[in-house]
């Protein structure tokens, strides 16, 4: 089914209902535009952080600790 066809059919089915669960229709419609700006957003900063260069001395620093320097071990 086409995008287009979609908004028609969702227009005729609203246009059916009394004002108030068109209403909530309209405010679920919003509820989900909200969402969907959150994960676009989300999805934003992570492309950001994943290819900025700020944390790459991270990747080439020395190990502090190892298991030897453990004084007690603690299995589960």
């Amino acid at each position: 089914m086409t995008r287009q066809l979609i908004i028609e059919r969702t227009i005729k089915a609203i246009n059916q209902l009394p004002a108030e669960k068109a209403e909530e229709i309209s405010d679920f419609a919003e509820f989900i535009i909200k969402r969907y700006e959150e994960h676009l957003l989300t999805e934003g900063i992570q492309k950001l952080t994943s290819n900025s260069e700020v944390f790459n001395f991270l990747k080439s620093e020395d190990e502090l600790y190892s298991i030897a320097h453990l004084k007690e071990v603690y299995n589960d």
